[in-house]
């Protein structure tokens, strides 16, 4: 049986992330539970961001990056970016139509 992982993210980031991006981390956790997760990824800059990992995870047809610390009981969520890079890598580039 697979031990159910526990999300944590700070709430006044959650509001600015609303307010500026119109995303939440409470949608980002429900497709991480649904498997809208495309990938996992160590985080690129891990000198300046060391243990953080970034989920490549599709709303609305198009990919957003979720930075995190992975714990082994819990995920705390750092930020939501949408990428358009990483909707031509992972969407376009496997036949998919936004």
């Amino acid at each position: 049986m697979q031990k159910k992982c526990y999300f944590e993210f700070n709430q006044d980031k959650n509001i600015a992330l609303l307010k500026e991006r119109e995303i939440s981390f409470e949608q980002v956790i429900a497709l991480i539970e649904q498997d809208y997760v495309l990938n996992i990824q160590d985080h690129p800059n891990q000198g300046k961001y060391p243990n953080q990992k970034i989920y490549v995870v599709e709303i609305d047809g198009y990919c957003y990056l979720v930075s995190c610390v992975i714990n082994e009981d819990k995920v705390f969520l750092k930020t939501i970016i949408p990428s358009r890079k990483a909707t031509k890598e992972y969407i376009k580039a496997k036949g998919k139509k936004l």
